[in-house]
C-alpha cells in the first residue's frame, strides 16, 4: 500500500499538482481505509506530505522540507474548496501581496464565512477570519506557483485593516501599512465599495488616512458619511474610553495614541 500511495504522490507531482485529498488516495487502491491512513501516516512522518486540513495533503518537495510544508499560497486555494467555503487572501498577506510589507506577516490571513480553525503544517500558520460580505468583496486573482487565489483588491484590504485591526498587530501598524498601501488605492474605488462595511469601519478608516495625511482618500468617505447618521466611537473599541473629545470630522475618540512613521 504504501508503495502505491508513493507512486500516486509522485506521479502529481511530476504533473505539477502538489495537494490531494483522502478520498483521492482511497481510489488508489481498493484495501481499507484503515491502510490507506496507515500509509498516509508513514508518507506524512518522512516529510513527503503534509496535512493542514485532516483529509487533505499538501506534497513536499525536497527543497521544501526543512519548512516541512510549501507556502500557504500554493495551496489555499485547492484547500477552501476542499472546505466548501468562499474566500479571500486579506489584512496584512493582502497588503504584503500589493506592495505595503511595512511587517511581513508571521500568519498568512484568510477571510471567509464562518468561523474556521486555524490550519497549521511544518513552518506554515494560516488564520482565518470572518467577515459578512466574503462572497462580494471585490478581490483580484493573483497567480501563483501552482494556478492562481483571490486577493482582496488594495482598497478592501483599507477596511479590513481597520475592520481586523486586532490581527493586523495594532493601530498603529494599521495606519504604516496604509500609508504604504494608499499609493496602490484608488479612491473613487474606494468610496464605491464603503456600503460593504459598518459606518463605524469608514469612520476610523478616513481619521486614520487623514492622520497620515492622505485627504485625497478621507475626502470621498467624509462625503459618503455625510449622508449617514454615525455617531461617537472609539478607535480601538477593545481599549478603555478616554477623555479626549472624538474627532469633529470623523466622530472618532482616539483613545490609543499611534505614531506615524512616514
Amino acid at each position: 500500500m504504501l508503495k502505491s500511495i508513493t507512486a500516486f504522490v509522485d506521479s502529481l507531482q511530476a504533473q505539477g499538482r502538489y495537494t490531494f485529498t483522502q478520498s483521492e488516495a482511497m481510489n488508489v487502491d481498493k484495501q481499507s481505509g484503515l491502510a490507506v491512513g496507515a500509509a498516509l501516516r508513514r508518507l506524512k512522518q518522512k516529510g513527503r506530505i503534509a496535512s493542514p486540513r485532516r483529509g487533505f495533503y499538501v506534497i513536499v518537495p525536497l527543497e521544501y522540507s526543512e519548512a516541512g510544508c510549501l507556502p500557504a499560497d500554493w495551496f489555499i486555494h485547492d484547500m477552501m474548496r476542499f472546505l466548501g467555503q468562499p474566500y479571500y487572501v486579506g489584512i496584512l498577506s493582502a497588503a504584503a501581496i500589493h506592495g505595503a510589507a511595512h511587517q511581513q506577516p508571521m500568519i498568512f490571513q484568510v477571510v471567509t464565512d464562518k468561523p474556521t480553525r486555524s490550519a497549521m503544517a511544518g513552518r506554515i500558520r494560516i488564520g482565518f477570519h470572518v467577515g459578512r460580505h466574503v462572497g462580494k468583496a471585490p478581490v483580484v486573482e493573483i497567480q501563483t506557483e501552482t494556478g492562481s487565489m483571490r486577493v482582496s483588491i488594495p482598497e478592501a484590504t483599507a477596511f479590513d485593516l481597520v475592520r481586523f485591526a486586532p490581527a493586523a498587530g495594532h493601530m498603529g501598524n494599521v495606519v504604516n501599512v496604509l500609508s504604504e498601501l494608499v499609493e496602490k488605492v484608488d479612491p473613487q474605488v474606494l468610496v464605491s465599495i464603503a456600503d460593504l462595511y459598518a459606518v463605524s469601519d469608514v469612520q476610523r478608516l478616513g481619521y486614520l488616512l487623514d492622520r497620515i495625511e492622505a485627504r485625497r482618500f478621507a475626502e470621498p468617505l467624509a462625503a459618503w458619511l455625510k449622508g449617514r447618521r454615525f455617531r461617537p466611537i472609539l478607535l480601538v473599541p477593545s481599549q478603555a474610553k478616554t477623555d479626549l473629545p472624538s474627532d469633529p470630522r470623523w466622530r472618532v475618540i482616539p483613545n490609543e495614541s499611534i505614531e506615524v512613521e512616514i
